[in-house]
């Protein structure tokens, strides 16, 4: 029986939550519901959606992300998001390896593969961006993202504008033409910012210029398109089709909905469909954990319009613990010159050591966003 029989929830170090889901059969699925900062609120969220799954057949996939989403009057944002995702993601690991397939294959199979993958570089307030991209290289990457820079003023002094494309500059010159850099504004660059450094890095070809406005204004986004021909993405924090459509009649080249914060694999598989008629490709936003860098990788290989993916190896976040710390079997999530080969297990494809999960979520975990601010006193934005 495929009946949903028990739902659980593990906050795991570095800042990570993973759903369970088991059958009445014994079939378990894996998700990853991961809010960072928030982690702890959506775990609340998770059980609360649980009353909705619990007893009920656990392949109606696409008939359980539309109670989840739309069985209460209040709906959307980050929290509630975060939550269907875990449990739609850990539903189609379940439906995976109910069928013997990986879920690529259930979502209409394979058009490539291997799939092409990037790294980051120089923390949130970059510095030796040369030795950490020299050492992404050397571990066979072809593509590395950075920020641009750590606070920025409300309008940038000249060496702050001439430090962004110093670091940038840098960057190419150790990648050399035949790889490629993403440039990560993260919301800290207001639209005159922006639509000033946009231009500035337009010489070292940028594979795109990431999240240049903050997410509620979108509205913006289509300035900063305008001012650069730099490609622009955005989307770690737009979380359904809606917040993705004025951005994409916008102009952006590039969409980045996060599988863990966009509804999981279900509305995520959505969002590239609705990009793809806007020419735009899908490059999911990931510095997250192995349950979540399988789920994009699983859609990665059934999108036509799949771009490059994020992975958090090694990233200044992962304290206590790294992406394959929690897998039974890394081979899997091992690159090969840059890429990650299609996987052929069923379900995700990955094997959780679940001992490893329940002594992590025993010994307990808390992280939370840094607050910045600006030299006058006031909030500036991380």
């Amino acid at each position: 029986m495929t009946t949903i029989a028990r739902i659980e929830t593990f906050l795991v170090a570095p800042r990570w939550l993973f759903v369970r889901v088991e059958t009445a059969s014994g079939i378990v699925g894996w998700g990853e519901a991961t809010c960072e900062g928030r982690s702890e609120t959506v775990r609340t969220a998770v059980h609360e959606l649980a009353e909705l799954l619990t007893g009920r057949d656990a392949l109606r996939i696409e008939d359980h992300w539309q109670v989840m989403t739309k069985g209460a009057f209040y709906r959307g944002g980050p929290i509630l998001a975060s939550a269907v995702a875990g449990l739609d993601q850990a539903l189609w690991d379940i439906a995976g390896k109910h069928f013997g397939a990986p879920v690529h294959q259930l979502l209409g199979g394979p058009v490539r593969d291997r799939i092409r993958v990037y790294g980051w570089v120089g923390g949130d307030d970059p510095s030796e961006v040369r030795e950490h991209i020299a050492a992404q290289v050397e571990a066979g990457l072809t593509a590395v993202k950075m920020n641009a820079s750590g606070r920025m003023s409300r309008l940038a002094s000249v060496s702050e504008l001439d430090g962004v494309v110093a670091r940038v500059a840098a960057a190419r010159e150790v990648l050399g033409p035949d790889r490629d850099v993403a440039v990560d504004l993260h919301g800290r660059f207001t639209l005159a910012n922006a639509r000033r450094v946009a231009p500035l890095l337009e010489p070292y070809r940028p594979m795109f210029l990431e999240e240049p406005v903050v997410p509620e204004n979108s509205h913006l986004i289509g300035e900063v398109v305008r001012s650069t021909t730099v490609p622009v993405s955005t989307g770690e924090r737009l979380y359904s089709r809606q917040d993705f459509l004025p951005v994409l009649q916008a102009g952006i080249a590039v969409a980045q909905p996060d599988l863990s914060h966009a509804g999981g694999i279900t509305e995520v598989r959505k969002i590239a469909t609705l990009a793809e008629t806007y020419d735009v490709q899908l490059a999911p936003h990931c510095p997250l954990g192995p349950i979540a860098l399988a789920a994009c990788l699983q859609l990665g290989f059934a999108t036509p319009n799949f771009l490059i993916q994020e992975q958090s190896l090694g990233i200044h976040y992962n304290l206590g613990a790294d992406v394959l710390d929690y897998c039974l079997d890394k081979t899997p999530l091992t690159f090969v010159d840059g890429h990650v080969e299609r996987l052929t297990g069923p379900g995700l494809g990955i094997e959780i050591d679940e001992a490893a999960v329940r002594a992590a979520d025993k010994a307990g975990t808390v992280w939370r966003s840094p607050v910045w601010r600006h030299p006058d006193g006031s909030y500036a934005e991380w």
